[in-house]
């Protein structure tokens, strides 16, 4: 085969290519086979025409078009390989020439990968990450699971405070009429919590149980359901009950109620803490690899995102955040009508950080290219065998869904992404430096 490429624009070019003679044979023999059944000819069957009586009376031109479009993927995709281009597209195919007898000659308006001119991306300075696990982390900590252990007990004759939980009826209106969603029976709402419209929650702060408060909202001018947006509601509410929280002594019993592996009050202290410092070098982690990457991306130059890639980029994320919401029992449907909007806002949504992504994603690509990383065998089983743990799947199955291409690929960008943070540098700024002496004494 014969491919040549002409670049055009900065990350657009012809592609022009022949399908030879014996590939075209093949291709109008795979044609004629594919039509034979719906051809008529006095004298024959459906489907017992000889192609010698098919070319004579329609001519073997006849059979072109089917026989190019059964040839062109192939054909393309070679064409693709000589060439050595990357096409983030469909292409526009124009036929050149299809004389009978000679090769074919095809030419296809490419849009291709943009090239990546990497700049700096070793020995990267990024901003110290603290993981230093101080005692008021470790007190915070004791604290949620001591409020998670609390109990509700009932305050009889006394008003509501900021943390108890009320039992409430309550039936909204705007400007006097009913509003879907808007009443409820025996509904538990801890006041403070601010799961309810801004102001509500604090309207019956201060009531006991057997009281009725007209309580008067205006709904914010960014609230999920469009047509109750900047409205004024009026909620007749009941309070039946107040409950307040009653929490639980920290002693060793309570230690051993939260967390089976542990005897004492001092060895749940000791886990929290080791916990939270893997949590902080987590984060520090994450920390890190977001600044060093975002480094290597400004120092880079990627000129002209094409607008496929964008494209393809935002219906990724919006297929995997829906994806996400139905793994919580929220499907497409039920999602845009929970949430008052439509595709086209999440598309807004997913677009705003498009270009960035895609432009990371290449220069990582690059690297990986110009530090020659090839994944080995060993490698694609380590990543099937996590894939298989995070999603509780089978490795057969893992294997038998991605290729090898696909997994290369990940496997490539993570040790790409794994060069630019193990060779980068945390320094503090000389007041972060302070601070961090400051909490460090204090802590001790």
């Amino acid at each position: 085969m014969s491919a040549k490429w002409e670049k055009k624009g900065t990350n657009d070019g012809e592609l022009t290519f022949e399908i030879g003679t014996d590939s075209i044979k093949s291709g109008l023999d795979r044609a004629f086979k594919k039509n034979k059944n719906s051809i008529r000819v006095p004298g024959f069957r459906k489907g017992k025409v000889p192609r010698a009586i098919f070319n004579q009376m329609y001519g073997e031109e006849a059979l072109y078009e089917d026989a190019l479009n059964i040839l062109l993927p192939d054909e393309y995709a070679k064409a693709v390989e000589e060439a050595k281009i990357e096409p983030v597209d469909q292409p526009k195919i124009d036929v050149e020439s299809m004389e009978k007898g000679k090769p074919w000659v095809i030419k296809a308006n490419v849009t291709v990968k943009p090239e990546v001119k990497l700049g700096n991306y070793k020995g990267l300075s990024v901003p110290k990450q603290n993981t230093r696990v101080y005692q008021k982390d470790i007190d915070a900590e004791l604290e949620k699971k001591r409020q998670n252990e609390a109990e509700l007990v009932l305050k009889e004759g006394k008003a509501a405070e900021k943390g108890d939980t009320v039992v409430i009826d309550f039936d909204g209106t705007v400007d006097g009429k009913p509003f879907e969603g808007g009443s409820a029976k025996n509904h538990s709402l801890e006041l403070g919590s601010n799961s309810f419209i801004p102001g509500f929650e604090d309207q019956l702060i201060g009531h006991k149980a057997g009281d009725e408060v007209d309580v008067k909202v205006t709904f914010p001018d960014d609230y999920q359901a469009k047509d109750l947006q900047g409205k004024e509601a009026v909620f007749k509410t009941t309070i039946h009950e107040v409950k307040t929280k009653e929490l639980p002594k920290l002693d060793d019993d309570f230690a051993k109620d939260v967390d089976e592996d542990v005897d004492s009050l001092d060895e749940l202290k000791e886990k929290i803490k080791e916990d939270l410092k893997t949590q902080k070098k987590n984060e520090a982690r994450e920390a890190i690899e977001d600044a060093a990457i975002n480094q290597a991306v400004d120092n880079s130059e990627v000129k002209d995102v094409p607008q496929a890639m964008l494209d393809e980029d935002i219906q990724r994320q919006m297929d995997q955040y829906l994806a996400g919401m139905q793994q919580q029992g929220i499907n497409q449907q039920m999602y845009f009508q929970l949430t008052g909007t439509k595709p086209e806002d999440l598309k807004k949504q997913f677009a705003d950080g498009a270009e960035r992504r895609v432009k990371t994603n290449l220069v990582l690509e690059a690297i990986v290219d110009a530090e020659n990383i090839n994944p080995t065998e060993d490698d694609i089983k380590a990543e099937v065998k996590d894939l298989a743990t995070q999603y509780g799947m089978k490795e057969d199955a893992v294997r038998s869904a991605l290729t090898d291409d696909m997994l290369k690929h990940d496997i490539g960008i993570k040790k790409a992404i794994d060069l630019i943070v193990d060779s980068s540098k945390q320094e503090a700024k000389s007041t972060e430096a302070k601070n961090d002496k400051a909490k460090e004494d204090s802590s001790k």
